[in-house]
This record gives C-alpha cells, structure tokens and sequence, in this order.
C-alpha cells in the first residue's frame, strides 16, 4: 500500500517502538539503509583527514573501509586471541583519537567483551572522540553479555549503538537498519544522511516485525540459539577448537588450512567462510542454520576431515582483514 509515495522521512511509527524497546526517546533513533548506511554516517559525522581511529585487528572490515575513505590514521589494536583486546585499546587511546569503532558480538569470531569495560573505554577516551558499538548481532547474546548501552547515552557519553533488521529480525533484503545515541548526535546523523535513506517498504516489514510478528522472531531467535550451541557441542566432539559464539555463526579452527576445507566443502554444495583474510589461516565461520542444514553441514565436514589428509596445525597469525566486508 502506498509504494507510490516516499516514504515519511520523520519515521515517527517506527522510532516510537524502537525506543519502547531500548528504553531511551524517539529523540534517541535514526533511521538508515541497514546497518552499512550508519556505518557510513559515522564516518561523515566524526571522521576527518588525518584523524586517528581505533579498531581491532580481527573484525567488521567496513569500518576500515570507511576510515581510509575518510582519510583517517588507522590503528589496528591485535586480538586477544579471538577477543576484542579492551584493555589494549584503552591503553592506546590518545588525545588525536577521534574514533573508536567495536564489533560486538565481533564479526568474525563471536565472542562478546565483558560488559564493564565499555564504561571505562568511555571514560578514557578525549571529549571530542566517539565510540561506535556495532552490535548486529545482539539478539544473539544474553543481555547479561552485553553493555546497557541506553544508560551510558542516557548519561551523554560518547557513544553510538548500531542495529540491524538484517539478522535476529530477518529482514536483510529490506535494508533497514537505525542507530541510538545522543539527540544531537541523532541531528547530525540526518544532516549527512540521504533525504529518504529507508524505503516505504522496508519500514511497514520492520513495523511488523516489531508488532504482530514478534512471537515468531523471538521463536526463530531461540531456534537459531538452541541450535549454535548443539553444533558447537557436535564440532568440539569431532576434536575441533569451537570458539563460545554470541551470534548466530560458529567461529573454529580446522587441522587444515580454511581455504582447502572451505572448497571442499563449496564443492559438495556447502557456504562456509574461510577466515585467513583475518589472520587465522585455519578457522572457518559458518552460518547457523535449519537443523536439517546444520546436520548436513557436520556431515560433510566429518567427512571432509576424514578423506583429506591433514596438516599439522602450525602457529596462528593476526593479520589485516582483506575481504572481511561481507556480514
């Protein structure tokens, strides 16, 4: 109905039950074409020729992308081991830092940060620097695993929360994503952003997801959950090392080289991502899926373990991510 017009560029409709839901005021919401035009918004709005920014070696490679595009000194702070290093971050903050983007859950390897160290991040960082907290996958975690990212803006700190209808909402072909910050952080974020950066029919599918469909999210959400953790249990028993995931893919290392399992596995009609492009030349993340897709999965990778021959596991590097875009 109505895919004739623009849509409303005030998104009143949406906003109001997004900040139901964070606890925070319309005010607090803007509106984007997915996660990737806030992304690109944070950018515009805070980084300048010659800025410094903050990122971990292993992570969401469009925040690298964006940086360089804006022109900004980049500094990649190294995991630790397949965790954001929060400590080692805090600890390389300076007075030219202006922005400090975080991926959690982290993209690739799922694992969460502990909660409190956001706060003390926020409280080293200079006045005129800015957190940006990618949390695509959040629905995915307990919320005991996650910041109270409404309370730190609500207090005014320096900080901006990105979300997504792409994963736990399953509307990725939609486009729709929002962020959460502070009101006049909001105002900047519509200066720089395209006049209608959402569509009329994005917005009514993230409405109804949010309404009448929110039974059916939350049981797909549990699902997508229960299932994470049965095949990170069934890959550990294949003697695997499985990374704890918060999100809804699976992060682990192979006796082989990623790539070789990866076209072995595209080969009997399986996806998986190699991960070398991070710098772990032997882990793989693989989406979770339906239980029939995730047996079929560990089916043929058992298989594939079997059948090739192995290598021996050699050291593990930390490396720049070359073609870590893709979600």
């Amino acid at each position: 109905e109505n895919a004739n017009r623009y849509p409303d560029i005030a998104f009143e409709e949406i906003k109001a039950l997004l900040a139901d839901i964070h606890g925070t005021g319309p005010e607090n919401i803007a509106i984007s074409h997915g996660a990737e035009g806030m992304l690109q918004a944070m950018g515009k709005c805070f980084i300048s020729p010659g800025d410094e920014v903050l990122l971990p070696s292993a992570t969401y490679g469009l925040y690298r992308e964006i940086s360089r595009l804006m022109g900004a000194k980049i500094t990649n702070i190294p995991m630790d081991g397949y965790s954001t290093d929060m400590k080692g971050i805090i600890d390389a903050v300076t007075d030219r830092t202006r922005l400090v983007w975080l991926c959690n859950p982290n993209n690739p390897t799922g694992t969460v940060f502990e909660p409190g160290l956001l706060g003390s991040l926020l409280e080293n960082i200079p006045d005129s620097a800015w957190v940006v907290l990618d949390e695509a996958y959040a629905e995915f975690a307990s919320p005991g695993d996650l910041p109270d990212r409404s309370r730190l803006i609500l207090e005014g700190r320096n900080l901006i929360s990105v979300r997504t209808f792409s994963k736990a909402y399953g509307l990725a072909g939609a486009r729709l994503g929002y962020g959460i910050a502070r009101e006049e952080v909001i105002t900047a974020i519509d200066t720089v952003s395209e006049p209608f950066n959402a569509n009329r029919l994005g917005i009514a599918a993230g409405v109804a997801v949010l309404t009448k469909d929110r039974e059916a999210c939350e049981s797909a959400r549990l699902l997508i959950v229960s299932e994470r953790e049965r095949v990170s249990r069934q890959l550990g028993m294949m003697g695997l090392e499985v990374v704890p995931s918060r999100a809804n893919f699976i992060f682990f290392e192979t006796p082989r080289f990623a790539d070789e399992v990866a076209g072995d596995l595209l080969r009997r009609g399986i996806i998986v991502r190699p991960c070398g492009g991070w710098g772990y030349e032997r882990a793989i993340r693989v989406t979770v899926g339906t239980e029939e897709e995730n047996n079929f999965f560990l089916e043929a990778l058992e298989e594939t373990l079997k059948t090739s021959e192995t290598a021996g596991s050699g050291p593990m590097t930390r490396g720049e991510d070359k073609n870590g875009s893709i979600r």
